[in-house]
């Protein structure tokens, strides 16, 4: 999935994909084809007759298209017309909650789907990203250039070349503060390598062991700009139950009956989390978007020798660390260790 706040570079870095000589047969989904656009359309009607598709085929076997409908069921059914793709970037530009759009992908891999979700891919412009960060919203709505930092797996800092390096620091401090787990790349005229943007693998168990080493290193943010949204990160060594662990996450994500000690309720927008469960002898991944949230043993297993310690990490709005911390202690830790 690809997020950016208008003007980041986005359609450049499309283009640029799209392209490319990179071998690869990559289908790029746009929210829509923009108002003008000089490219030649080719109008389909899908079997159903629900879903209209505009593409364009490309020289490098690449393929850009438009649909009105952002499921996984139009994807599918492109797939179908079109053959099979190395990847598809899907991008989210517009819709109110992108972050919605990533958990049906969870929900439609337990179906058997051929398609799965490697990452979030958020673009920031280095120029106006502060500006974005700092604009007022109404009581209750999140800031969106926020949100979409809070669900990236990898962030890149566009435009670097238009701004001082203080100000450069300054930007990446904020997005750090925002989502500590990301992935950060800086970038000019959205210059990347396609390496850095495809097999992110940030939602499977392939990626255990950096994640680890990532979570060992992730800080606890410091609010800033839009204080709602931060990064929440705790460690507590033992082991514990997986009934026990459903049910703390459960009023986290879904009962939502946790408040910060200003009485605002806590949001939940990511969580990762690697945690030793009893009876498995392998590290067990977190991970959750929202509402959504599911555990998957990996192939790493814990070193007998040393203690095992469980890592959370936690993006979201009004969290609190010492309240996440006790809940977790109180509810998790206490049967964990006497079983």
């Amino acid at each position: 999935m690809l997020l950016a706040v208008g003007g980041a570079g986005k359609t450049t870095l499309l283009n640029y994909i799209l392209t490319e000589q990179h071998n690869k047969r990559i289908a790029v989904i746009l929210n829509e084809f923009g108002e003008g656009s000089a490219l030649e359309k080719s109008l389909a009607i899908s079997h159903a007759g629900e879903l209209y598709e505009e593409w364009l085929e490309l020289r490098n076997g690449c393929l850009c298209c438009s649909v009105k409908d952002n499921g996984l069921k139009a994807i599918e059914n492109l797939m179908q017309k079109k053959g099979k793709f190395d990847y598809i970037l899907l991008e989210t530009t517009g819709l109110a909650d992108p972050g919605a759009v990533s958990t049906m992908f969870w929900v439609d891999a337990e179906l058997g789907s051929d398609v799965y979700l490697d990452g979030i891919i958020s673009v920031v412009d280095a120029k106006y990203g502060m500006q974005h960060l700092s604009e007022e919203k109404p009581k209750g709505l999140v800031n969106e250039a926020a949100r979409q930092i809070a669900l990236g797996d990898l962030i890149i800092i566009n435009k670097t070349d238009l701004v001082q390096q203080e100000e450069l620091e300054d930007l990446k401090t904020a997005v750090r503060s925002i989502n500590g787990l990301a992935k950060l790349i800086e970038t000019q005229r959205s210059r990347v390598e396609l390496s850095e943007v495809l097999d992110l693998h940030a939602f499977d168990s392939q990626a255990s062991e950096s994640l680890q080493e990532k979570l060992c290193l992730v800080q606890s943010g410091q609010p800033h700009l839009d204080k709602r949204i931060l990064t929440v990160t705790f460690e507590i060594p033992g082991t514990i139950l997986e009934e026990d662990l459903n049910i703390y996450l459960q009023n986290l994500l879904w009962e939502k009956c946790l408040k910060n000690k200003s009485g605002n309720p806590m949001d939940i927008i990511r969580l990762k989390a690697i945690v030793s469960i009893h009876g498995k002898p392998q590290q067990v991944i977190v991970q959750g978007v929202y509402e959504l949230y599911e555990l998957e043993e990996t192939s790493v297993n814990w070193n007998t020798d040393s203690e095992r310690i469980n890592r959370f990490v936690f993006i979201g709005r009004n969290l609190d660390k010492e309240i996440l911390e006790e809940l977790f202690s109180s509810t998790v830790m206490k049967r964990g260790e006497s079983s």
